[in-house]
Order: C-alpha cells, then sequence, then structure tokens
C-alpha cells in the first residue's frame, strides 16, 4: 500500500468495532485527514494514547479503500496535558479543536495556515503566561519577563477571528462594513452585514457594542496583547458573545462545545 507521513493535531476521535478507533488529524501538509488507528483501544496497544485529542503527533498513514490507516505515531508535543487540570483552559481548547474542523470540512485539502494557528493558539492556551503576539500565527515563543498572563477565553476568541479572517470573512472593525465609510462614527454590529455599521447602514436588530468591546476585538485581531491584557471584563464578555455569534453565523453552525466555555 502507498503511504505517507506528516505530522497533525488530533482534533477527535471515535470508536470502530472492539479495539480500533477513527482518528481526525488537522496535519501539515495534508489537511483534515480521517483515519484508522488498529487495536488503540486494547491495554497492550503500542500507541493508543500518542492518538488522543490535542495531541501534536508524527504519523505514517497508508492508504486504505476507504479509510487510511495509521500504522506507527510519534509523540511531538502533548498539549493536553496542561489543559486537563483547568477547565477554563481545556474548554477553550476544545471549542478550537471544534472549530478547527468545521473550517476544513474537505479532506485532504492543505490547510497550512488553518494548522499553524491551531498549535500556536494550543500553546499560547497551554502556558501560564502566553508568549510573544505572533504565536498564535504559530511562530516560535518568545515572551518578554513579566507579561501578564492571558485569560484563555481571549486567546479562543483571537483564534476565532483569525480563523474566519483565514477564511475570508474578517469582520469590518474599523470602516463600516456597508458603506465603507471610515470617516463616520460606527455605532452597532450587525453579524449579517460583516461587522461594524454606522448610524445610516444599521440594520435593526444589530448589536450596539462599546467602544472598548470594540477595541478589544481590533487588538486580538492584531494580536496587539499588551492591549488586550488592559481590557475591562465587562468588555470581554461583550467581545466573546460578538465573536462567537459572526463565527457561528459564517460557518452555518454551532460549535457545542461553547456552551461549556461560556460556563468557565
Amino acid at each position: 500500500m502507498q503511504g505517507y507521513r506528516d505530522d497533525g493535531v488530533v482534533l477527535r476521535t471515535q470508536k470502530l468495532g472492539e479495539a480500533d478507533r477513527i482518528i481526525t488529524l488537522l496535519t501539515r501538509h495534508n489537511g483534515r485527514v480521517r483515519a484508522v488507528a488498529r487495536g488503540v483501544r486494547r491495554t497492550k496497544s503500542r500507541f493508543g494514547a500518542r492518538l488522543e485529542p490535542f495531541t501534536h503527533v508524527d504519523v505514517m498513514v497508508h492508504n486504505g479503500r476507504s479509510l487510511d490507516v495509521i500504522t506507527q505515531a510519534e509523540v511531538i508535543r502533548a498539549y493536553g496535558t496542561p489543559l486537563a487540570a483547568d477547565y477554563p483552559k481545556y474548554t477553550a481548547g476544545t471549542a478550537m479543536l471544534e472549530t478547527a474542523e468545521r473550517f476544513t470540512p474537505v479532506e485532504k485539502e492543505p490547510a497550512i495556515r488553518q494548522f499553524l494557528l491551531l498549535v500556536g493558539g494550543l500553546r499560547a492556551l497551554g502556558e501560564a503566561v502566553g508568549p510573544g503576539p505572533d504565536d498564535l500565527a504559530g511562530e516560535p515563543a518568545g515572551t518578554p519577563a513579566g507579561e501578564a498572563p492571558r485569560d484563555p477565553r481571549m486567546v479562543l476568541d483571537a483564534y476565532f477571528l483569525r480563523s474566519l479572517t483565514f477564511a475570508g470573512y474578517a469582520p469590518a472593525l474599523e470602516e463600516c462594513s456597508r458603506c465603507g465609510a471610515k470617516d463616520k462614527p460606527l455605532v452597532a454590529f450587525a453579524v449579517a452585514a460583516g461587522g461594524m455599521a454606522c448610524a445610516d447602514c444599521r440594520p435593526s436588530g444589530s448589536a450596539a457594542p462599546a467602544p472598548q468591546t470594540v477595541a478589544l476585538m481590533v487588538a486580538l485581531l492584531r494580536g496587539d496583547w499588551d492591549e488586550a491584557i488592559r481590557s475591562e471584563r465587562r468588555h470581554r464578555v461583550e467581545c466573546s458573545g460578538l465573536v462567537a455569534a459572526y463565527l457561528q453565523w459564517h460557518l452555518e453552525h454551532s460549535i457545542r462545545s461553547l456552551r461549556h466555555v461560556e460556563r468557565a
């Protein structure tokens, strides 16, 4: 059988038969891949524990008739270890995995930017003090000494906003999403319109976020963590609600794990 080697993050696992699992990975070169791991539910399995969600693994995969088959797996980094003991981090990470799968609907279609974004987001979640602003784009860590810890939900919101940007759905935050005006006060956030709107273009039923909330969204989208960390909790809560609504509207699907994040 022909095979290929790649590295990827385990997004989800499903039971198959008595001893097997279907593993869904977001890989560096092959995009989202679903493959069978034979016998991994047996206690004597050689690599069952290496194929758990949140794990970044190096895998050897052989092509099968219906599903590919994973024949080797080596752990690169187990992101789930620092998340498992922290409920807010764990639930935010679960929402990241679900969102990554939603943004890669076609199997084996390369999605390198989404892969790097996911790896950087999980790394930022797992560290007590987040790395530098570029880390969510998959760049090496480099946190200045004394930087304040990042709120897990802010890390998640930054991941959502950048995922939307890579998919071509970046919200308009500094100009009217309808008329494009930059010199008019932006008074409303309209999910269906694509972001902020001026008073002349404001659709009925749109939200009216505080200016500080919009500034936080801009900071998260740009990776300006110095600005984001100075935000107040009420503006973070409002930001999270708007970002979640915007994300799910464009995905045309709810992110089920977000219900648990809201309780965190």
